[in-house]
C-alpha cells in the first residue's frame, strides 16, 4: 500500500521539527516562506515543478 504525501505538508513537517529543535528561527522560516512564495510566480517554477516531479517519479521506482 502507498502512501502518498504532498510536498508542501512535508516541508511543513521538517519546518515545523527545525524550529522546535532550535536549528532554525520562526523569522528564518517565514524569510523562506516568503522567498519561496515569491519564487512560484517566477519563470523559474514550472522548471523547480519538473524537477520534483523527476525526482519524486525516480524515488518512486524504488
Amino acid at each position: 500500500m502507498a502512501i502518498s504525501i504532498s510536498v508542501v505538508v512535508l516541508l511543513a513537517i521538517v519546518v515545523v521539527v527545525l524550529i522546535r529543535g532550535g536549528s532554525v528561527r520562526p523569522w528564518h522560516a517565514l524569510a523562506c516562506a516568503a522567498f519561496g512564495f515569491f519564487l512560484a510566480s517566477t519563470g523559474a517554477a514550472p522548471f523547480i515543478t519538473n524537477a520534483i516531479s523527476g525526482v519524486t517519479g525516480w524515488v518512486s521506482t524504488f
